[in-house]
């Protein structure tokens, strides 16, 4: 009884059985070519600049920024495979700063391989310490009864 009745279930205006949908109309087909040349969408842009074979595009869909802002055809997929194939060393050839030290970021390494607790950098002093290490506090060395008792009561 209940393939029966799923059987003779309608289904909603527009839809066929397997999830295919109905085309629109004459009319709205034209209305949609229209908007498509007025107003493209953002995906539209995107998809005619990189089916163009250009490299930058210019959006007219924000209100704010109309036309100002430029945008790049690559996916993000795109830029981080490129980016694998190329070193740090390449990218920096090629004039991408983001994965060089800054002066300060040199400074700090060449401070911290030289072993120094503090180092210089326009004028102000930095420590050589990572966030949430801590300075080694050496004991000074005790002599005597106080120190045995001492040491046997930290452990030492």
């Amino acid at each position: 009884m209940a393939n029966n009745l799923y059987n003779n279930q309608v289904t909603p205006k527009g839809y066929k059985r397997g999830g295919g949908v109905k085309k629109p109309g004459k009319v709205r087909s034209f209305f949609g070519k229209i908007r498509k040349k007025l107003a493209p969408t953002f995906s539209e842009q995107f998809g005619k600049a990189k089916k163009s074979g250009k490299k930058t595009f210019t959006s007219t869909r924000d209100d704010k920024t109309k036309g100002k802002l430029e945008y790049n055809t690559k996916t993000a997929a795109e830029v981080k495979a490129a980016n694998k194939r190329m070193s740090n060393r390449e990218r920096a050839r090629v004039g991408d700063t983001s994965k060089q030290l800054s002066d300060k970021g040199a400074a700090f390494k060449l401070a911290r391989k030289s072993g120094k607790k503090t180092f210089t950098h326009k004028g102000k002093k930095y420590t050589t310490l990572l966030k949430g290490e801590k300075p080694n506090k050496i004991m000074p060395e005790l002599s005597g009864k106080t120190s045995k008792k001492i040491k046997k009561f930290v452990g030492a």
